[in-house]
């Protein structure tokens, strides 16, 4: 019996019971043609600021919806189509854009960014967002995907940061076998040097890519790449991420805090101006308290779950994620959990950045190669293992849930590390290509359409549509309690949220 087996086997059945997961899932809004809608966020949604399920990410046209915590798969995905069906009858006639990559773009500048209102807390989401554009661009922070929150009962921080580590290691798998964004809008690199090649007038793609997301165009930083972040416990960690807050970069210097206007540029001039900015495949959270740092949170009080943060939209998926996808994660994370872990170095963080950059740009290359313990292997040789070790803990789950769904849904993968015609990335390709004229937009726009379609006309129980408008209501009146309660100058706020007090027990 290997050592993971062991592991599965101590593993109390009430613990497996205990898996609660949650989704967080970004979209664009869309104009009927195709191009980013630039009106603000629509006001019978409720306030971005404080509603609980339907808020904004970078930009004021980039819906965030956010399901709560689940023990039931079927109910997680039900929520979250729920709160897509409100969403589609309080937009008009715009789209919710299907795809990770955008739609198509204007000009950097005019790309809106999100408001929250006049409150301190408001306006540092705002300034934040604005350094996010200065230091990254607009454009990339209009990228889109799904946010999957994971966790267990009994779990330490220590086998967290476990889970944690072997994710990072076998994270290529889930690029490979879910990426679905393999093709961009040609406006989305107007202007910028790149290694994409032309599928049409206004379509740039690489032929084996599974997610450029996840690649050079997608969540990238030349300032973050210097960070060796390590993974091998909390304390290591939080001091990793501590420095990059309060470390001077010149060229945020430079920018400044204010333009010459007297207008905010961003929130510090730190390598980070927060924790957020940190870009990663996954991270270790805890639940916040008002007015508390996420890193002083998670000294204080450990790891509560983790953020797996590498899944693209499915545009074939009606609300970007299916059932059994999420039941393939569930078995993933378990065997990240139970596995050997040992700990990370800096060359194996620096080898599994270029596996990452391999796989979303050149994936499902026949015998594409991968870095493993300072050797190569082939992409189908690593993922087949993992597979295989994954198979005890699907069937202790089907077990446990009267099902084979998540055996199935590990057939199915198994299936495609075979035939990589069948993948997402390699199905959007064939789609644009045989139906749409190579067009990445326009196949994207069609998927969006038949989704909105699709879930308008599905039923909508009127108790669940008040539920909501309820909840609009309110989260508007709580947003204008908070903004009556300032007293503090923003000035003075942001000194004192951004102080290094904050960040340490």
């Amino acid at each position: 019996m290997t050592s993971l087996q062991q592991r599965l086997r101590d593993l109390a059945k009430a613990d497996l019971r205990g898996i609660r997961r949650g989704i967080e899932k970004e979209s664009l809004r869309a104009q009927p043609d195709g191009r980013l809608a630039l009106t603000q966020h629509p006001p019978a949604l409720g306030s971005a600021l404080t509603h609980p399920h339907i808020t904004t990410d970078f930009s004021e046209s980039q819906l965030e919806l956010i399901t709560g915590v689940h023990a039931d798969v079927d109910l997680c995905l039900e929520e979250l189509t729920q709160i897509h069906q409100f969403v589609y009858r309080e937009i008009g006639d715009e789209l919710l854009w299907v795809g990770s990559m955008p739609c198509e773009l204007p000009a950097d500048e005019t790309i809106p960014i999100g408001r929250y209102g006049p409150s301190n807390v408001g306006r540092a989401k705002s300034v934040y967002r604005m350094g996010l554009g200065h230091r990254y661009g607009r454009r990339m922070q209009t990228i889109s995907g799904i946010h999957y929150n994971w966790s267990m009962p009994g779990v330490s921080n220590d086998a967290y940061f476990s889970l944690i580590r072997n994710f990072r290691r076998h994270s290529f798998l889930l690029l490979y076998l879910f990426g679905a964004s393999p093709a961009v809008c040609s406006s989305f690199v107007a202007g910028s040097e790149h290694r994409l090649q032309a599928l049409c007038d206004d379509t740039q793609h690489l032929p084996f890519a599974t997610s450029l997301r996840m690649g050079r165009l997608g969540y990238q930083s030349d300032a973050q790449a210097a960070l060796c972040v390590s993974y091998n416990c909390l304390d290591s960690y939080a001091a990793s991420l501590h420095d990059a807050l309060m470390r001077p970069y010149p060229a945020y210097e430079a920018l400044g805090i204010l333009n010459p206007g007297g207008e905010y540029n961003q929130l510090a001039t730190t390598l980070l101006q927060i924790e957020n900015e940190f870009y990663g495949t996954i991270r270790p959270k805890r639940v916040i308290r008002p007015g508390e740092r996420p890193l002083h949170a998670l000294r204080e009080r450990g790891v509560e779950y983790v953020e797996v943060r590498c899944m693209d939209l499915d545009p074939f998926e009606p609300v970007g994620i299916g059932a059994g996808t999420i039941r393939f994660l569930d078995v993933f994370l378990l065997h990240c959990l139970l596995a050997d872990s040992p700990p990370d170095t800096p060359a194996e963080i620096a080898a599994l950045a270029r596996n990452q950059h391999r796989t979303a740009e050149r994936g499902r290359e026949p015998d594409l190669r991968l870095e493993r313990d300072g050797e190569e292997v082939t992409i189908a040789q690593w993922g087949a293992q993992i597979l295989d070790e994954c198979a005890p803990i699907a069937a202790a789950l089907d077990a446990m849930h009267a099902t084979s769904a998540h055996t199935d849904a590990l057939t199915r993968a198994g299936v495609a590390l075979r035939e990589p015609g069948s993948l997402p990335s390699a199905r959007a390709l064939s789609a644009m290509s045989e139906a749409h004229g190579g067009s990445h937009a326009a196949f994207v726009k069609d998927c969006s359409q038949r989704t909105r379609r699709g879930l308008t006309q599905r039923a909508f129980p009127a108790e669940v549509h008040a539920r909501f408008e309820r909840l609009a209501r309110e989260s508007v009146q709580e947003q204008q309690r908070i903004d009556s309660a300032d007293t503090l100058p923003f000035e003075a706020f942001r000194h004192q949220y951004l102080s290094p007090r904050g960040l340490v027990l």
